[in-house]
């Protein structure tokens, strides 16, 4: 399923605009060791609310009163948080060999960055499973988990729904307006502008695709200005990237979904923390445009601050910048900027 919501994506959007879980969702059933009736019950849950906020317009009217540098500062904490995440738990897997590996990575990255004949995701991702096939694949017990599995039907309860929603879906729904929603849109727009992309079809097609996974277990998904970035600076320009990248989780899911550990082993992390750390970085650049204006830079930092160190921090984040925004132009505080 979440491969399926990738090329569904792919072909709505024409853009590189993926699909990822939702994480404020994903961190509390790790944490708390909650069933999964309860995550899709959840999932069901911000799907129709999501599709309330967008039939009446909601999305349309948050999105007005949200300033630029607000915006900003939750790419940029996302990037910082993107960043952290490469650097202290991804490369330093597999130790000497793993920060060689990433070292490589890093090289082939810069060498080919923006080459559109020669994108640098391919041969970044080509190093990896090389090395994952010299060092640490058991293709054996991968084949012996060739097992074709199907996806099943499942109707969420009503229990599971109002119980998803109060205890994984209101702190969901926040997270999602801001990065979700908000920054997507802002990343959309600086790298399309010519897409025109609105909140309202980025409303529609969250909607859609957590009102159809839960019948068919598949996990709640939303979009993220993460990923777009990622696509993008890796040399995806269009569709087709995400399209790709789902059909591989759809041979995963339906072939090798038992052997699932044995085959994410072609991914080596460090390989993934050098993706995600320029991921990370490409983000983080897009802060550049504001760095004229003190005042809006100290938002953006403010906001970045909050959402890399604070939980459901992009939540708290949009609020406070939101709120320090209006003090500032008000001249209730910084008035010797």
């Amino acid at each position: 399923m979440f491969g399926i919501m990738q090329i569904m994506t792919g072909i709505a959007y024409g853009i590189p605009m993926p699909v990822q879980p939702l994480k404020a969702m994903a961190v509390l059933m790790i944490s708390q060791k909650l069933s999964g009736n309860l995550l899709y019950g959840a999932g069901l849950a911000v799907g129709g609310l999501m599709l309330l906020f967008t039939v009446t317009n909601v999305l349309q009217y948050i999105i007005k009163y949200i300033p630029k540098s607000v915006v900003r500062g939750i790419q940029f904490g996302l990037g910082l948080s993107l960043a952290s995440l490469a650097l202290k738990d991804y490369l330093p897997k597999e130790g000497t060999a793993g920060y060689f590996l990433a070292g490589i990575g890093f090289l082939l990255t810069i060498l080919l960055i923006g080459s559109k004949k020669y994108p640098p995701a391919i041969f970044v991702i080509l190093l990896g499973i090389i090395f994952a096939s010299f060092s640490s694949m058991d293709f054996a017990n991968l084949f012996n988990n060739f097992v074709v599995h199907l996806p099943t039907f499942n109707v969420p309860k009503q229990t599971d729904i109002i119980d998803g929603f109060l205890l994984l879906g209101i702190p969901q729904i926040a997270l999602s307006i801001s990065n979700s929603v908000i920054a997507t849109k802002q990343t959309v727009n600086d790298l399309f502008p010519e897409k025109n992309l609105t909140v309202n079809k980025i409303g529609w097609t969250y909607s859609l695709m957590n009102l159809i996974n839960p019948f068919f277990g598949g996990i709640p998904t939303c979009h993220g200005a993460g990923g777009i970035a990622g696509h993008y600076g890796f040399g995806g320009r269009t569709g087709g990237s995400v399209i790709i990248y789902g059909s591989l989780f759809i041979v995963i899911g339906l072939f090798f979904s038992s052997g699932f550990a044995e085959f994410v082993k072609f991914f080596p992390m460090p390989v993934l923390g050098i993706i995600l750390l320029f991921e990370a970085l490409a983000l983080m650049s897009f802060i550049k445009d504001i760095t004229p204006s003190k005042k809006c830079l100290f938002v953006s930092l403010v906001v970045a601050m909050i959402a890399l160190c604070i939980p459901y921090g992009y939540a708290i984040g949009l609020v406070t910048g939101i709120l320090l925004d209006f003090l500032i132009k008000k001249d209730k505080i910084l008035n010797h900027f």
